[in-house]
């Protein structure tokens, strides 16, 4: 039996050279889809560029964003318009929820940008850092469950990760603390009417650049039906520079996606 998975980049619209990797891995059919960052002043016009270059069958998803940028409401916890890096956001969020009310409408204002460029609600949905895992994210996917049911719409999220692909025990633990943050998350989404999809996988050394092939060559090996493997190739620009510290991998995961036989990967997403 043909193992289904998807291979997912994430960041789309982080920055004009990650897009531009991401949109040549698609339509040279290495990749299943791409996880859209809605909140940049950049993606109305990636958006554009994305719906001009798609092949048919691709997910086109809404990577939910709660840290370190600014918001396109201006969610902070400190009032200074900057969102949270993730230790504090879930310091924060576990220890009340004054902050639930502002995190929905970040959340809220990421969708109708996606909606509003894209043109047609998101295929799936998953989070940056995963903080979709996060509780007041929970309960805005809760709550938004009848908003796609309206439309017709049924995207999918990304599930929790499972510990047993990670290489070694940095990875390990890394997967593992993601898997706390995603306890439960698959059964409450399935109950609030959204299909689920996972396990999550896809976590190496990105300071290792040089680790991704053969992180790739074992996912695609030993991971189960149905799984998600996450990516983040492109290219590398100045904007990127300044937005995020994963610089590098992105174009050892771009080339080396890029050098392989487009065929397994491809008959694979079907």
């Amino acid at each position: 039996m043909t193992r289904r998975f998807h291979l997912v980049a994430d960041d789309y619209a982080l920055s004009p050279a990650v897009s531009e990797g991401i949109r040549q891995l698609l339509a040279s059919g290495r990749l299943s889809g791409t996880g859209c960052m809605t909140l940049f002043p950049e993606w109305p016009g990636e958006a554009e560029r994305l719906r001009g270059s798609l092949p048919k069958g691709r997910a086109i998803g809404l990577h939910l964003t709660l840290t370190y940028f600014k918001g396109l409401t201006g969610f902070s916890l400190d009032g200074r318009g900057q969102m949270p890096g993730l230790p504090a956001l879930i310091a924060a969020v576990t220890a009340s929820r004054r902050h639930d009310a502002a995190i929905a409408a970040e959340l809220d204002a990421q969708l109708e940008a996606f909606e509003a460029h894209w043109c047609a609600p998101p295929a799936y949905l998953d989070g940056h850092q995963h903080v979709h895992f996060l509780r007041p994210v929970r309960h805005w996917l809760a709550a938004r469950a009848g908003h796609f049911a309206a439309r017709s719409a049924r995207p999918w999220l990304r599930g929790a990760p499972e510990i047993g692909f990670g290489e070694t025990l940095s990875i390990r633990a890394k997967i593992g603390f993601v898997a706390a943050l995603g306890r439960g998350f698959d059964r409450a989404m399935i109950a609030a009417g959204y299909p689920v999809r996972g396990p999550l996988v896809g976590f190496y050394p990105w300071r290792q650049p040089q680790a991704f092939a053969a992180a790739l060559d074992g996912w695609l090996k030993q991971a189960p039906d149905g799984a998600v493997i996450m990516c983040h190739p492109g290219g590398v620009d100045d904007l990127l520079r300044r937005r995020d510290a994963l610089v590098e991998a992105r174009l050892a995961e771009r080339d080396h996606l890029l050098s392989r036989d487009p065929l397994p990967l491809a008959e694979a997403f079907s």
